[in-house]
C-alpha cells in the first residue's frame, strides 16, 4: 500500500493533519485507533465551541477528513524504517505502507498496569520500551506483558537477547501472525493477569492472578501501540529524554519528510495545542509531498 502522507494516530493533532492534508489534495492514510487516544473516554470543556464527550469529538473528526477523502487503517504499527527518500510502516496485520511523508500524532501516554511493585521498581527492572533497553537484557531472564501485537512483536525480539522470554497476556487480541511468530522463536506464554511485580532493589519476578510466579531479571509492559518514541527512532529521529519529539514551529523534525504534532511535542497537552499544531503539520506534510 502506498500513501503521500501517512499519518500516525487517530486523535485530535492526527485527524486535524488528516484534515489538512486531504484538503491539499495529498493522498492521505491515517493509522490507529481512536480508543488508543488520550481524548477518547474523556469530558471536553475546555476547548472552544466544543462541550463534549472525547468519543463524539473523534467520530466527528473522523467523519470530516473521510469528506475530504482520507482514508483509515485501524491497525497499528509493529515495524517502521527509512528506505531512500521513503518510509515503510509494516502493521499488525502484515500490511506494509509506503509513505512519502510521515506525521506522529501518537500521543506520549504508556499505559500502566497499575499493580504494586510497578512504580516502585520503574528503572530498576521495569521498562515500557523493549527496543529501547533489550541490550540491558543479554543473557537475562524477561518477561512481556501485554495483549496486543506489540507485545508479540517485542516478545520475538527478546528472544535474541534475553536467557528465557515470558509474555503474559490475559485477554490477548493479537494478531494471530505475530503470535505464531513470537511462540515459534522460543517465547513461553502465560495466560493470566498480573497481580504484582516483586523484588526490593530491582525485579526479582512476577506474580500472577492464578498464583504463578515467574523469576525474572525484568519486566516490560506493553499495552497499547508501538511508542511514539520507538517509532521515532526507528526513522532516525532522536527523541528527547522525557520521550518527546521536537519540532521547530513548522512541526518538522530534524529528519526531511517527518513531521510531528501534538502530546508527543511535550507540553501543554491540551486538545486546542494538539488541533493546532495538526493544522500546521498536515499542510506543511502535504506541501512536502508536492515539492512546495
Amino acid at each position: 500500500m502506498e500513501t503521500d502522507v501517512l499519518i500516525i494516530g487517530c486523535g485530535p493533532a492526527g485527524l486535524q493533519a488528516a484534515i489538512h492534508s486531504s484538503r491539499k489534495k495529498a493522498k492521505t492514510l491515517v493509522l490507529g485507533k481512536p480508543s488508543n487516544s488520550a481524548a477518547y473516554g474523556t469530558d471536553i470543556e475546555n476547548y472552544m465551541g466544543v462541550i463534549n464527550d472525547g468519543e463524539a469529538l473523534l467520530q466527528s473528526g473522523i467523519g470530516q477528513a473521510k469528506s475530504f477523502g482520507t482514508e483509515f487503517l485501524d491497525q497499528n504499527v509493529i515495524s517502521s524504517k527509512r528506505d531512500g527518500d521513503s518510509f515503510v510502516f509494516e502493521t499488525d496485520d502484515g500490511t506494509e505502507i509506503r509513505a512519502k511523508a510521515v506525521v506522529i500524532a501518537t500521543g506520549i501516554s504508556r499505559k500502566k498496569l497499575a499493580v504494586p511493585g510497578e512504580k516502585e521498581l520503574y528503572g530498576k527492572g521495569v521498562s515500557y520500551c523493549a527496543v529501547c533497553d533489550c541490550n540491558f537484557y543479554k543473557g537475562r531472564r524477561v518477561v512481556l506483558v501485554g495483549n496486543e501485537s506489540e507485545a508479540a512483536v517485542s516478545a520475538r525480539l527478546m528472544t535474541s537477547y534475553a536467557s528465557e522470554t515470558s509474555w503474559v497476556a490475559w485477554d490477548l487480541t493479537a494478531n494471530d501472525s505475530v503470535v505464531h511468530k513470537a511462540l515459534d522463536s522460543g517465547v513461553r506464554m502465560y495466560n493470566s493477569k498480573p497481580k504484582s511485580i516483586d523484588g526490593t532493589d530491582k525485579v526479582e519476578s512476577i506474580t500472577l492472578q492464578d498464583g504463578t510466579v515467574i523469576p525474572t531479571d525484568g519486566v516490560f509492559i506493553e499495552l497499547g501501540a508501538k511508542s511514539a518514541a520507538d517509532i521515532a527512532m526507528d526513522l532516525d529521529v532522536m527523541p528527547e529524554m522525557d520521550d518527546t519529539i521536537k519540532v521547530d514551529a513548522e512541526c518538522r523534525t530534524e529528519v526531511p519528510g517527518v513531521f510531528a504534532c501534538g502530546d508527543i511535542t511535550g507540553k501543554p497537552w491540551q486538545v486546542a495545542k494538539a488541533v493546532g499544531q495538526g493544522c500546521i503539520a498536515g499542510m506543511n506534510a502535504a506541501d512536502f509531498v508536492k515539492g512546495n
